[in-house]
């Protein structure tokens, strides 16, 4: 069967490596993510992959303890190498070539990303794992993600959820009510202010033809059916 997309960028938070754990990785859990990204490869769909560092460093702890902004957003660069090598490793024990390409150069553990190269490791079916952000500070994964998606020619974001299955008016956890949106324009994610991204990602997905999938990672069986063209969770688009 023919898949939806043949080239895909992954955006995983950081406490998807950690789940309910107390420790900052859950082996289960990166197991489990590794298989995920297995089904992908073995569609034959090239993937790319953005992973946060929230399991390891969060903003409001720098906060706590009075570390300056620059300085704590280089720690949570770090934090995204860390859970990059973690993955990588979980990939090789799935048979998965991986590549980590960070923006923060430290050639003994992993490789300065390079556009070119990137995309010619998806072409050669390895995955690839951008870690170190942007390698600014100010700028969030999110922002890393919707960038590389954009430099290595990816046609959609699979932005996996713990504990939702889309995009809602409202905090479907708090809000009984709350409306689950199957299709939203870039433009609307702004005007109807949803937290899903942060604005500067969103400003570059605008005007590209990229989708963003967003949907529960519980279920593994969406992976499948988002390459089948099921609607699954939420799909935003480019305005008309």
């Amino acid at each position: 069967m023919k898949n939806t997309y043949n080239r895909i960028l992954l955006k995983l938070s950081g406490e998807a490596l950690k789940g309910k754990s107390t420790s900052i990785f859950d082996a289960s859990e990166i197991a489990e993510i590794s298989k995920v990204i297995k089904i992908l490869v073995d569609r034959n769909v090239e993937v790319a992959l953005v992973v946060g560092a929230g399991n390891i460093w969060r903003g409001k702890l720098a906060e706590s303890i009075g570390i300056e902004r620059s300085q704590a957003d280089y720690m949570g660069m770090l934090g995204t190498i860390i859970n990059g090598l973690a993955l990588q490793s979980a990939l090789q024990n799935q048979g998965i070539d991986a590549r980590v390409m960070t923006s923060i150069d430290m050639e003994q553990v992993a490789e300065p990303y390079v556009q070119r190269k990137a995309i010619r490791y998806l072409e050669e079916k390895k995955v690839v794992i951008f870690a170190g952000g942007t390698g600014n500070p100010y700028f969030t994964t999110d922002t890393t993600a919707a960038l590389r998606a954009l430099e290595t020619n990816c046609e959609a974001i699979l932005m996996a959820k713990n504990g939702v299955d889309g995009v809602y008016s409202s905090d479907p956890n708090i809000d009984k009510k709350a409306i689950l949106f199957k299709n939203l324009t870039y433009e609307e994610l702004l005007k109807k202010n949803l937290q899903v991204m942060d604005n500067t990602a969103i400003s570059l997905c605008m005007n590209s033809k990229i989708e963003l999938k967003v949907f529960s990672m519980q279920d593994t069986l969406n992976f499948t059916k988002i390459l089948d063209g099921e609607d699954v969770g939420t799909t935003i688009r480019k305005g008309s």
